[in-house]
């Protein structure tokens, strides 16, 4: 990330657009160690009964926060358009956040699962919905040419934090249950008990002081919209700019298949990193320094990739780096799901008996982290340029609205993917049997972006 990437015709300066980006670095870490790789796992492994019970309510919680932000991000999406500033509606749902996320803290095992889950949807919905008026604001900050540039630096950017903090937990603060030792050796900081799941549960509170921290440059340099109308007199006209802004999308056919492609697309993706981590520590059993590493090794790739697609994006554009990153995912969701203790490919390839004595040492879980690779590579790039793509698509004054409907694609159906999931686990009392889901949505996603014009306003 050189000053040449930033050395562009814009309206924000080059410290205006880095607040921006750094947005990403501080609302990371929440999806990358709350969500994913450290409390997710630790919920669905040692809070409920069984594993099983685990996914199931895990699942049911991320379908019900998706759900709730479907439903209300266009129409705050249209409100922040009215009201023009996005900063204060940020900081509002940054108060939410980081209490939630604090809370978290008394998630010990055998506590309510209600309870733990409801801190964890209200801390979801609010990180979701200040995504949508951050990305809402990137139009008026870049020109078009360098959009998908410095939305894929931020998406990296934002996978470094999220690893950043991944590091500190599995390293210094996740003991063994056996030891009470991390990864170096040494006990964890803070007196922390791993056996009370301490080490996990402090995600929450280390997350929201992050947050708290990182996202400062963005409400110190970056510039936001001119006032516009009342808090109150928006509302008011929110709900009919929504239903004008629905009846513009529905005479844009190139808009509709955008969104359609992306609704399909980015419930594959959400359920998969939602519940990924969590099925490789009921297939594996592995523990919180298990996931943690197999996070960081996602995390790396991700940043990587995300570097590399930022100039594939300038190059070729945003549809096809979505492509190519739908199908990784694709084939590493079939390599996931044909995996088992001794096998994978569905059974065509198999593995010797191996004791498992350390880390990742059977084949089946090496094989497990090379696909976990192919998800590492695709999922940031797939964001990114979905992004990047949609901002090219729109009007600078029409943002805040349609990255309403943007993120209500990427959440209208978010819940249907952990839902079925969730769904077919419990019907089939197989977790494999229940993560299969996640192939068809990246299969449809794929077709569906195939026929999609770039940009999308083009049909």
């Amino acid at each position: 990330m050189t000053d040449e990437i930033l050395n562009v015709r814009r309206p924000a300066s080059r410290r205006g657009i880095w607040g921006w980006i750094f947005f990403d670095w501080a609302a990371q870490p929440f999806f990358t160690v709350v969500t994913t790789f450290i409390f997710g796992p630790y919920f669905i492994s040692r809070m409920a009964v069984t594993p099983e019970e685990g996914q199931i309510a895990w699942g049911y919680g991320i379908a019900i926060a998706g759900f709730l932000v479907a439903i209300m991000s266009p129409f705050l999406g249209a409100v922040a358009d009215k009201t023009g500033a996005r900063k204060p509606w940020i900081g509002f749902f940054a108060i939410l956040k980081i209490i939630s996320l604090a809370l978290l803290w008394f998630a010990a095992p055998g506590s309510s699962l209600f309870w733990v889950l409801l801190c964890y949807i209200i801390a979801m919905v609010a990180a979701e919905f200040s995504v949508v008026f951050n990305d809402s604001m990137m139009p008026r900050l870049v020109s078009q040419q360098d959009i998908g540039r410095i939305s894929n630096i931020a998406w990296g950017l934002g996978y470094l934090g999220g690893m950043i903090v991944l590091i500190f937990i599995v390293f210094f603060l996740a003991g063994s249950p056996e030891t009470g030792k991390t990864i170096l050796g040494i006990d964890p900081l803070f007196g922390l008990d791993p056996v009370q799941g301490e080490d996990a549960r402090i995600s929450g509170p280390l997350t929201a002081i992050w947050y708290l921290i990182f996202i400062l440059p963005m409400f110190l340099f970056t510039p936001d919209s001119a006032r516009g109308e009342t808090l109150a007199k928006a509302m008011r006209s929110g709900l009919g700019e929504l239903k004008t802004t629905l009846n513009e999308v529905r005479k844009r056919p190139g808009i509709v298949r955008f969104l359609l492609a992306r609704m399909v697309c980015q419930d594959g993706v959400n359920a998969l990193l939602a519940l990924g981590a969590g099925y490789a520590a009921i297939l594996f059993g592995w523990t919180i320094t298990e996931i943690g590493l197999f996070g960081m090794i996602l995390n790396v790739m991700a940043i990587f990739s995300c570097l590399i697609a930022s100039r594939l994006d300038t190059r070729f554009g945003s549809k096809t780096v979505v492509m190519w990153a739908v199908l990784l995912l694709f084939f590493a969701s079939l390599g996931i799901v044909s995996t088992g203790h001794s096998h994978t490919g569905f059974g065509m390839i198999s593995f010797e008996a191996s004791d498992g004595a350390g880390l990742f040492a059977t084949p089946a879980e090496r094989a497990f982290l090379l696909y976990g690779l192919l998800i590492g590579a695709a999922f940031g790039p797939v964001q990114a340029s979905s992004r990047s793509w949609f901002a090219r698509s729109i009007r600078a004054e029409e943002a805040g609205r349609y990255f309403g409907i943007y993120a209500l694609a990427g959440r209208a159906t978010s819940f249907a993917g952990p839902f079925l999931v969730a769904s077919f686990t419990a019907l089939s009392g197989s977790a494999a049997i229940g993560m299969s889901v996640l192939i068809a949505f990246f299969a449809v996603g794929f077709l569906l972006i195939k026929i999609t014009p770039y940009p999308a306003d083009r049909l």
